[in-house]
């Protein structure tokens, strides 16, 4: 809830536990165990921004966020919540909602080969650092050649010029292997069977759209990308995730710190952007998470475990909420503790035992306050959402989907003259030129003939003729 111009999310009988907006883009962690309420805490999360007029980005893997366009339905355990924590003025309400996604259930979520860049397309199709280095090379050719790469089919296309002419390239570009293409060929095959076609085309997402408000409330509005399909796919998962983040920070201005961030960035199964992520990517996510709140952007990681995300990060999120972690093994033990040396211990509980024996719907939290000094870590309930838990149906969804006004920016795909119809014009025109020559060479070849043969022929005729003449003046003289 936002009340008193503060972002309610926790309650105790002696405790408000809150985010000061402009404290928002301090960013933040949702962690705990499977069914500890870490979603519940999202919603609540991302309603309370919407509601302080500010946007959010959430990842939805399971298709329960979804809800958060329609209203909730009063129950027995939400009344009982309300009124043990003794919340007043809460409605359940609807929140201003846009469906995205990669695979058809939303507005589609484009980009360009050429955009995504080679880095983050070697981490999809899993390349080595050698093929890495080759797809480096096929980019670079293809900027300094005009060949804007947009789809899979483009870079297919652009894979063949190039190993057609890589005796040229090699010169100055490096060493373009046949096995390297192969295997980046091999890549493309694996991502067009996982059916992310869809992924590339334009008109390309432009991150700002992400960034819009209600016209009648001035709420922010909650971009929902649906991601039960792309979920499956956990290095595609990962690779949309760190894309995303790059483009946000590489196109949002800077603005320093304001009142209230711009945007915030819901990162659901964080843990998966740094597993087998190579460790110059991991550098630069860092970088980037370090940096990112002077353009106005809050990141809220959510995983399991704080040990999920490397220190380094981990070190920059100032507003922590922790579920519980349950113990069954010495990992377990171990990361309980680390879970607890991350907060500020508060002499009325053990923050240790505390964080093993939460009940779902409870946590451990700390934030900044005004000065950005970090709490003391309390132990409180956390608020219940005021949208729908669960999911929602077809028809709903669609209606949202169609009424949103970037549906007719986006639905359809662009024909523009890219890489593959640039090099299949070269073959065609080299083509006619060698069929051209081919033509003047036959005539050449044709007129040289008729040549040979006439002058044969005149020959022949001649010496017949005076053979002819000799014998008819003997006989005649005879």
């Amino acid at each position: 809830m936002y009340f008193n111009e503060k972002i309610l999310f926790g309650k105790n009988d002696e405790y408000d536990a809150y985010i000061l907006p402009k404290m928002v883009n301090r960013h933040g962690i949702i962690s705990g165990a499977s069914g500890s309420g870490k979603t519940i805490t999202l919603k609540v999360l991302a309603e309370s921004f919407s509601e302080a007029g500010i946007p959010s980005i959430v990842i939805d893997v399971k298709g329960d966020l979804s809800g958060m366009c329609e209203a909730g339905t009063m129950n027995e355990n939400i009344s009982d919540r309300i009124e043990k924590l003794n919340l007043k003025d809460f409605n359940l309400r609807k929140f201003p909602t846009e469906f995205w996604d990669l695979y058809g259930n939303g507005i589609p979520i484009r980009t360009t080969i050429s955009k995504l860049g080679p880095k983050l397309l070697s981490r999809m199709l899993d390349l080595t650092d050698v093929q890495e280095g080759v797809l480096t090379i096929i980019f670079k050719i293809a900027e300094d050649e005009n060949l804007e790469l947009v789809d899979l089919k483009d870079l297919r296309s652009m894979l063949t010029y190039v190993l057609n002419k890589r005796q040229d390239y090699s010169v100055n570009y490096g060493n373009i292997t046949s096995q390297s293409v192969g295997a980046i060929q091999r890549g493309i095959l694996t991502l067009e069977e996982e059916n992310i076609n869809s992924f590339f085309g334009k008109p390309e997402l432009d991150i700002r759209d992400f960034i819009h408000f209600d016209s009648e409330t001035g709420n922010g509005y909650i971009n929902i990308i649906d991601s039960t399909t792309l979920f499956k796919y956990p290095t595609l998962y990962s690779t949309m995730l760190v894309w995303i983040l790059n483009e946000l920070y590489s196109i949002m201005p800077e603005v320093g710190d304001l009142p209230k961030p711009k945007l915030v960035f819901f990162i659901d199964e964080a843990h998966l952007i740094f597993s087998n992520m190579p460790n110059h990517m991991i550098k630069q996510i860092i970088q980037i998470v370090k940096l990112i709140r002077s353009k106005g952007i809050g990141l809220y990681f959510i995983s399991q475990s704080p040990s999920d995300i490397p220190d380094e990060i981990l070190s920059e999120l100032g507003n922590r909420i922790q579920h519980v972690l349950r113990y069954y093994t010495k990992n377990d033990e171990k990361a309980i503790n680390a879970a607890a040396n991350s907060f500020r211990e508060n002499d009325k509980f053990n923050t240790k035992e505390a964080i093993s024996t939460l009940a779902t719907g409870e946590a451990l939290t700390s934030t900044q306050n005004e000065d950005g000094q970090i709490s003391i870590v309390e132990k409180v309930t956390i608020l219940p959402p005021q949208s729908k838990i669960g999911t929602i149906d077809d028809i709903t969804r669609k209606n949202v989907i169609y009424n949103s006004r970037f549906y007719e920016k986006y639905k359809n795909l662009e024909n523009i003259d890219s890489a593959f119809d640039k090099i299949s014009n070269m073959k065609d025109d080299k083509k006619e030129i060698d069929k051209t020559k081919n033509s003047k060479s036959k005539k050449n070849s044709e007129t040289k003939l008729e040549k040979a043969v006439d002058k044969l022929t005149n020959q022949t005729m001649s010496t017949l003729g005076r053979k002819i003449g000799n014998s008819i003046w003997k006989n005649l003289f005879k």
